[in-house]
């Protein structure tokens, strides 16, 4: 059997390394994308090869996702990688690149709204739409990290929640369009890493978990891992969130 080969954008920190780091250990090959953090990256390889005595299946592309010049250059080295040609095509592209910020309301500009939008809608939109002769080839998955906001009102977080949902409906509607060939899914991870400026707002929330604790990378990571080897499953959400979602 070729080596299956997965693209992860924002693969160089968090859940985007802990996916990354958990498809190499199952034998794939990842094409970890990153903008600025390359460093990080490369100690995922090297914490790889350290563990494991070979070279690290893996290759870390860098793009600005902000620029379509890069995001043109981005699907042209996918597209014509040799792994992708030696396996017979992409067979995942995972949309976890993101960006996560608090503002109120009142003060939210149009830039930041645009950046939110562009990185959780249009960039997954035109990765997914350029590589769909590798996705097809392969009958790949596509898999849209979105989060447990749907349906609920987040202070501070209307630019972010409301592209997340945007993500999570574009992903729902290419299930049905890109069926038979490519399966798309959803993971929506929740109570698993609080950003700098949330810690206070994160231990309110670990304290209505129904399980107790926050989460770990590796837990959405392993989710990932699920959709993708469940061949019989598409246009589904995943919560890794311990229960949270269901909480009263």
């Amino acid at each position: 059997m070729a080596q299956r080969v997965a693209l992860i954008t924002g693969g160089g920190k968090r859940i985007g390394a802990a996916t990354a780091s958990l498809l190499m250990e199952h034998g794939w090959f990842v094409l970890i994308h990153v903008r600025n953090s390359v460093v990080e990256a490369q100690q995922i390889l090297e914490d790889f090869e350290q563990k494991n005595g070979s070279k690290a299946p893996a290759e870390i592309l860098q793009a600005d996702l902000n620029l379509d010049e890069d995001i043109t250059s981005l699907l042209q080295v996918v597209s014509g990688h040799e792994m992708v040609e030696k396996s017979g095509g992409l067979h995942a592209l995972i949309h976890n690149a993101s960006i996560y910020s608090s503002q109120d309301y009142d003060s939210v500009s149009l830039e930041t709204l645009r950046l939110n939008t562009r990185l959780h809608i249009e960039v997954p939109f035109v990765l997914t739409q350029g590589l769909l002769p590798q996705l097809r080839s392969a009958n790949g998955c596509v898999i849209g990290m979105i989060d447990t906001s749907l349906g609920l009102a987040w202070k501070g977080l209307s630019h972010y929640t409301s592209s997340k949902a945007g993500l999570r409906q574009l992903m729902m509607n290419l299930a049905g369009d890109l069926a038979p060939e490519i399966r798309v899914n959803c993971v929506a991870p929740g109570a698993i890493i609080a950003a700098d400026w949330e810690s206070e707002h994160f231990a309110s929330v670990v304290e209505k978990v129904p399980l107790g604790r926050a989460g770990e990378t590796i837990d959405v990571a392993k989710a990932v891992m699920f959709l993708l080897e469940s061949t019989y499953i598409s246009g589904q959400i995943i919560n890794v969130d311990g229960g949270w979602s269901v909480s009263p």
